[in-house]
């Protein structure tokens, strides 16, 4: 398993660099490195001065680097489908239609990229991944998608489960012969939930990376322009929403004065934050050894923290305020709404169908009371 890094923030704040610095610093330690780029454009190529292909390749002594090409991408796992396909229906359907027919829809570039950031991850062949999206809302939504699928496969396999269809499909006696001549697998209820507990399981695997700053962790990347600020500061708590950890805050081109210094340490406490220099032309030193101890992430504020002796769930939301902020109940969840960003919290037992007697915030806490 691999350790995976990115980098949030406004456009133009020097991500694509301070992902760069990252990776030829764990590069330089001995680390095997994969540094895996996904805007369209060649800034990360030029800046690397290799031109980057959808397949990785090496640059420098432990270090690879990639440029995620959706295209490729769907060819790849349309494959991949197609086999699975193959292997649950008697006569696939698929067959016929090939990857370099279909079109990239909106939307499906984040899915992608996910599945290359888990088949890079799964491979071995790597001990830092260090990934160069969009740092915005966009890399959140892709992080956040095991959450927000896991919660989609539980719902409905238990609305269908619970539904008199579902029992008739699954109880029937005469359905399984029909069943039979149409799937590869002898019918019973644990066989047709196979492919969504397979399912389930990789989301399980990728939720549990998300929220454990061991495997995945995000540092916020800003310079000392206001609109930088703020943005940081959005995507801080936005990026609690899915439960990633954000280590800390580097702030780009440092030459700043003391009262703006001061103001990014309020805006960001209790997060630390490190100064970073201006590139020069071709010496990455200075930048490297700006960098913060990526070791450290485990040390900032987790994104829940469950206490069920007072029954009580606190949610760690920097940057938003009560107004804008949701909370509803249903069953043994609770949904939290805060910007574009929604979260399912499932409870422990012990305060699961309990109904919320309150909630306040206090001191960047959503604190919630059963």
């Amino acid at each position: 398993m691999s350790l995976i890094l990115t980098f949030l923030g406004k456009g133009g704040t020097g991500r694509t660099t301070v992902a760069i610095a990252t990776a030829k610093r764990y590069a330089s330690e001995g680390k095997r490195v994969l540094l895996v780029g996904q805007a369209p454009d060649p800034n990360l190529g030029v800046l690397l001065g290799n031109a980057l292909t959808a397949d990785p390749q090496e640059i420098a002594s432990n270090l690879q680097a990639v440029q995620l090409q959706s295209a490729a991408l769907l060819e790849r796992s349309w494959e991949e489908v197609k086999k699975l396909e193959a292997q649950y229906l008697r006569t696939p359907i698929l067959k016929a239609v090939f990857g370099q027919e279909l079109g990239v829809l909106p939307g499906m570039d984040s899915a992608l990229a996910l599945n290359a950031l888990r088949e890079y991850d799964a491979s071995g062949q790597y001990d830092v991944i260090v990934y160069d999206g969009s740092g915005d809302q966009s890399t959140l939504r892709m992080l956040g998608m095991p959450e927000v699928l896991s919660w989609y496969v539980r719902r409905f396999r238990k609305v269908f489960t619970d539904s008199d269809l579902g029992r008739t499909i699954l109880e029937s006696p005469f359905i399984q012969p029909l069943v039979g001549t149409v799937l590869n697998v002898s019918w019973s209820p644990d066989n047709w939930a196979q492919p969504t507990n397979q399912v389930s399981n990789i989301l399980d695997d990728g939720r549990a990376a998300v929220t454990n700053p061991h495997r995945v962790a995000a540092y916020l990347v800003t310079t000392a322009d206001p609109a930088a600020i703020a943005t940081a500061r959005y995507l801080w708590g936005s990026a609690q929403q899915i439960g990633l950890t954000v280590g800390g805050v580097i702030l780009n081109q440092a030459m700043v004065s003391q009262a703006v210094a001061q103001t990014v340490t309020t805006e960001f406490d209790p997060l630390k934050i490190n100064a970073f220099p201006v590139r020069t032309g071709d010496d990455w030193q200075p930048l490297v050894d700006a960098l913060p101890d990526f070791s450290q992430a485990d040390q900032a504020p987790r994104a829940i923290a469950v206490n069920v002796a007072e029954r009580k769930v606190a949610l760690f939301l920097p940057g938003f305020d009560k107004k804008q902020v949701k909370l509803s109940q249903n069953g043994p969840e609770i949904t939290i709404e805060a910007g574009d960003q929604r979260r399912n919290i499932s409870l422990p037992p012990e305060l699961s169908g309990k109904p919320v007697t309150g909630a306040k915030f206090q001191d960047g806490y959503l604190i919630i009371s059963f």
